[in-house]
């Protein structure tokens, strides 16, 4: 979690949201990503996609079987939607998110018993952390005139 919280503040560098996620096989980083909506101009360039792609690219291979991905920030439903397409094993994230969270605080796709994969879900890893860094982003941001 501490290499996605790296890749959440190069988000920040870069004026997005932080998040920042990591993908691991084997005990190896496969996948890197931050949040790039703006800068890429890309709706889904959030920070798990982004890792997806890398890991996807590096293994040759659209499903991420036997991978963990670690996350600063609860997926949205658009993630968790791909990290399920994907066949991620386990998801390990930080904050939760009470706006848009799709994996236990608005609604919980990980879980849904008509989809055909479940991902494994571990919820407040370092979630002090991560969510002391999207507050302080969000409180500059509306000090911003």
């Amino acid at each position: 979690m501490q290499m996605a919280l790296e890749l959440a503040h190069q988000a920040v560098a870069n004026g997005e949201v932080p998040v920042g996620a990591i993908i691991v096989k084997d005990g190896v980083v496969i996948g890197r990503g931050s949040n790039a909506p703006i800068s890429l101009r890309d709706p889904t360039a959030h920070a798990e996609i982004n890792a997806m792609r890398e890991a996807a690219a590096f293994l040759g291979n659209y499903r991420l079987v036997d991978c963990t991905m670690y996350v600063t920030l609860e997926p949205c439903a658009m993630c968790s939607g791909a990290i399920q397409h994907a066949r991620i094993a386990k998801l390990v994230f930080g904050a939760s998110d009470p706006k848009t969270g799709a994996c236990g605080s608005v609604i919980n796709l990980m879980s849904e018993p008509k989809l055909n994969h479940h991902t494994e879900v571990v919820s407040g890893v370092l979630a002090d952390e991560c969510g002391a860094m999207l507050s302080a982003f969000f409180k500059k941001r509306r000090q911003q005139p």
